[in-house]
């Protein structure tokens, strides 16, 4: 849990001093930067419901550890509809489903969905949860002040309408590190501890190319 911990506040430091994520938490983000960002994370988000099911259910099929196989087919429970709060931010931001769907995706998020298809489908099935640790501690982090300052400071039109995504995460994140943590102190297994380190680690690696640079 040191070694994961530490991977989430560095992704975090990271993010800190990365111009792109730097506005998007400042409230300063242009708006076309900031549909950018809306439209990389629902190429993701979209499918971690996916993700999580098949990890969960495989580990079920295999005979492993029940309670992480359970947790991670709670967790595909809770992330279901996340990518419609990101389609209903758009479209406040005058995007239409359409096209949000022919936008180009980036190539860091093509990487984290192959990378994380790969863990689920063919890897150590748990890694999933160490993508999924890192990504909801920068939420209880970054997400709630991030909204307080893009509705004050962005003059966006409409951002109050289209933080929904944020507002979500970070209202929910924060209970959902505490249960990871629970849960994953029981791990024992050092490759099933790697796959988590590694995952986590791969996606603080991509995670700053989510955001358009000036």
């Amino acid at each position: 849990m040191s070694s994961l911990r530490h991977e989430a506040r560095m992704l975090v430091r990271e993010l800190d001093a990365t111009p792109g994520a730097r506005r998007l938490f400042e409230g300063r983000i242009r708006q076309d930067d900031y549909a950018h960002y809306l439209i990389q994370t629902y190429q993701y988000v979209r499918w971690s419901t996916q993700f999580l099911t098949e990890s969960g259910e495989r580990m079920k099929r295999e005979g492993q550890h029940t309670a992480l196989a359970d947790l991670l087919l709670q967790k595909s429970g809770e992330e279901n509809g996340h990518e419609k709060w990101l389609l209903a931010d758009l479209k406040n931001l005058g995007w239409t489903a359409d096209r949000v769907e022919r936008a180009p995706v980036c190539s860091a998020v093509r990487a984290y969905v192959e990378w994380n298809r790969f863990t689920t489908l063919s890897g150590v099935p748990t890694a999933f949860l160490g993508t999924a640790y890192v990504l909801e501690y920068l939420s209880v982090e970054r997400a709630p002040a991030s909204v307080d300052r893009l509705i004050a400071e962005s003059g966006i039109p409409n951002i109050h309408k289209a933080v929904t995504f944020l507002r979500g995460h970070g209202a929910a994140d924060g209970d959902h590190v505490a249960e990871l943590e629970a849960v994953l102190r029981a791990l024992t297994s050092p490759e099933e501890q790697a796959a988590l380190l590694l995952s986590a680690r791969t996606t603080r690696a991509l995670f700053p190319s989510f955001f358009r640079e000036p």
